[in-house]
């Protein structure tokens, strides 16, 4: 008997997409967990992409595209019908609208506003004005508020009328406010349950909670949630009334996509985001952008060979160790930056320190310059025997180490305080410095020991 070929999820997939079974589709993309759904949608073509989101519920395929990145999700968004697109945004949260939008061109954004719910578009429209990397931008709109003047019995009939509304918004506190709009305080399920019916919700009330303004950076947000361990934040204006909540969740995932990107940009990822399902001459443009730029560094670089070309046809060993000179500097170099780029996303450093940083890492750098350039010139030793030859590509690479560090440190931080990028620009800086000064180095220090140097 032949052995039955177990279906693979995608052919599975591919196969509900080409059957009219509706039932058994929407069953299996919810039996998916959110790495096989992002697997999946990107091995599929963008007529099959489109074909099933429009295929599901509304519910479902918004529940789906939540799954995705953003970026992924808003070029599949931007493929559909604008009616079919703003059908499914109508049901994700405010702040996932918002963040597939804000990818879009404005007028392609418009028109799928315009087929949404009145309501829903006037949040986004409001919030598509924020940096995604503020309060205002990191916010959800769906939240429970009550005026203060209420008793507990009308807020539980309301909440119990409105009860099919109400059930994804997974409730944990209500929003208070004053008569005059402005935010009063936050009142516990768990208070309002456990209260009579007739009791005034003023009375049970927290008043005086932490709020956050509109243009709360993304930086100062993580830092308030390493320090309160709260679920949201209320969001206000400079009037106090409350516009959102920022949510812990959201903030967490805004802190690891930050990281995500800046771990991209840093690798010469223009923008800090590539997927492969994007067009190829879009993803071939990002990459030589900085590849273009580094090309040009590295010829800057090896000017400095070319000008002690003589030295090194002298010396041929040390042709051995510039690699590695140049290699381990900026491996040094490399963790500086890391620290910096690490300490500025979560705020345990400012832009404007850097002379601070650099203090902190010349100790760093001198003990581990002499460590490694021992150890390098120990190894040019035992290999050619001589003591100057070890001197020589040992001390480059102990100062070059200093330098290294030195630069990782600080040029974050002031590329930061200049406005630009540090992500993208400080792994060419320090490069090109890196390799230029460990050349220079190496280089100089044998022109001045040549004589004890020639024939090795």
């Amino acid at each position: 008997m032949t052995d039955m070929v177990e279906e693979s999820p995608l052919h599975r997939l591919e196969r509900l997409l080409l059957e009219d079974k509706s039932d058994e589709l929407v069953a299996f993309i919810e039996g998916l967990n959110s790495h096989e759904v992002v697997h999946l949608m990107s091995h599929l073509k963008r007529d099959e992409q489109t074909e099933l989101l429009i295929r599901l519920t509304p519910e479902n395929a918004a529940s789906l595209m939540e799954e995705l990145p953003e970026q992924q999700a808003a070029e599949i968004v931007e493929d559909m019908e604008a009616a079919d697109a703003a059908a499914i945004l109508n049901e994700m949260p405010s702040d996932e609208q918002t963040d597939i939008l804000w990818e879009l061109e404005s007028d392609e954004a418009e028109a799928i506003l315009s087929f949404m719910d009145p309501e829903e578009a006037a949040d986004v429209r409001r919030l598509i004005d924020f940096d995604p990397d503020t309060a205002g931008g990191l916010m959800i709109t769906e939240y429970l508020s009550f005026p203060v003047n209420m008793k507990v019995g009308q807020v539980i009939d309301e909440l119990r009328r409105r009860k099919e509304e109400y059930a994804k918004l997974h409730i944990k506190y209500l929003y208070i406010n004053k008569l005059d709009g402005t935010f009063s305080g936050v009142l516990q399920i768990q208070d309002l349950l456990m209260s009579d019916y007739g009791t005034p919700i003023s009375e049970i009330i927290i008043p005086d909670v932490i709020t956050v303004p509109m243009d709360y950076q993304l930086d100062l947000l993580i830092d308030f949630f390493h320090t309160h361990d709260f679920y949201g934040v209320p969001v206000v204006d400079a009037h106090h009334k409350m516009h959102g909540v920022v949510l812990r969740k959201d903030v967490l995932e805004a802190l690891a996509d930050q990281a995500s990107y800046e771990h991209l940009e840093s690798q010469g990822i223009v923008g800090g985001e590539e997927l492969r399902t994007m067009p190829l001459l879009q993803r071939a443009k990002n990459r030589l952008s900085w590849l273009s730029i580094n090309i040009l560094l590295n010829l800057i670089a090896a000017s400095v060979i070319a000008f002690h070309q003589d030295t090194l046809s002298s010396v041929i060993a040390l042709a051995v160790f510039l690699p590695i000179i140049s290699d381990m500097s900026g491996c040094s170099g490399n963790q500086a930056v890391a620290v910096s780029m690490r300490e500025l996303s979560i705020g345990a450093v400012k832009s404007g320190e850097a002379l601070r940083v650099w203090m902190q890492e010349i100790g760093v750098g001198l003990i581990n310059g002499l460590t490694l350039g021992l150890l390098i010139g120990l190894a040019a030793f035992v290999w050619k025997g001589s003591l100057m030859l070890g001197l020589v590509v040992g001390g480059a690479l102990a100062i070059n180490t200093i330098v290294a560090v030195s630069l990782g440190g600080t040029v974050p931080l002031l590329l930061k305080h200049r406005g630009i990028d540090p992500a993208l620009a400080s792994g060419p800086i320090l490069t090109t410095v890196t390799d230029m000064a460990g050349f220079f180095l190496a280089l100089t220090f044998a022109s001045i020991a040549i004589s004890h140097l020639s024939g090795l």
